[in-house]
């Protein structure tokens, strides 16, 4: 492993590509995150955004390109990927809740059975994150007795138990009732502001202007054009990209 200094990118992607048979869904995406920064990636679906995520954590191989998380290639055979998503949690759309456990038990099964910490470490340390996403009352409530929005925010604490150092979020509030899509935004909010290095694939705009440091803008596999919000919503230069503006906005 590269030795990595906080002064480099926490997630530098460099000219990445990856086809699903004869559909070329990445074509040669570069993006630097620094530690602590909040990266939004917008675009219209099938562009690429879910799939540039799951690249980052490995979950998916790259065609050709490079993603260095902390120094550390990604897709080096060698890679431990254990080891890389312990730094590398990832939230999505659907919360994946193992329903037989109640909201606490799901925070603290990978803490305990993943990184054999004492069990009640993890349980002081879960208690605390569920007050950390507002859910403190509901650590005995099985997944199939809360909200979405609710059962969004135990899967935010279950990655978070793993103490990460990025975070991925993809398009976490799509399949949620839009009065619960708040409390989780909210939640993300609250963890960027505590320093968090955030990755977010979103289609809220507004929160994406609120949040972002950087916007990338995604169509048809490529990078069309980032900046800061201040600018990106109201200057952008591409036709491209304003015609997705005009449309959503």
């Amino acid at each position: 492993m590269s030795t990595w200094t906080p002064e480099q990118p926490i997630v530098a992607i460099a000219d990445v590509h990856k086809s699903f048979g004869k559909v070329d869904v990445l074509k040669g995406v570069s993006m630097d995150v620094r530690k602590g920064e909040v990266v939004c990636i917008i675009g219209p679906s099938g562009s690429g955004k879910s799939t540039l995520l799951r690249c980052v954590n490995a979950l998916v191989p790259i065609d050709r390109g490079s993603i260095r998380v902390e120094g550390q290639e990604v897709h080096d055979p060698a890679v431990d990927k254990l080891e890389l998503r312990k730094k590398v949690g990832m939230v999505f759309q659907q919360y994946n809740l193992f329903p037989h456990k109640t909201a606490l038990e799901n925070i603290m099964m990978a803490p305990v059975m993943v990184l054999k910490r004492p069990k009640a470490e993890v349980e002081a340390q879960a208690r605390q994150l569920m007050r950390k996403v507002r859910l403190d009352g509901k650590e005995d409530a099985y997944p199939g007795e809360l909200s979405g929005g609710q059962q969004q925010r135990v899967a935010i604490a279950r990655s978070l138990a793993m103490q990460p150092d990025v975070m991925l979020f993809d398009e976490v509030t799509a399949a949620l009732d839009p009065e619960t899509v708040k409390e989780v935004l909210v939640t993300i909010r609250e963890l960027a502001e505590d320093g968090m290095t955030c990755m977010i694939v979103t289609h809220e705009m507004g929160f994406a202007r609120e949040i972002g440091d950087e916007i990338y803008f995604t169509d048809r596999g490529v990078i069309v054009e980032h900046g800061p919000p201040a600018t990106f919503f109201t200057e952008a230069r591409d036709p491209r990209t304003r015609a997705f503006l005009s449309q959503i906005l």
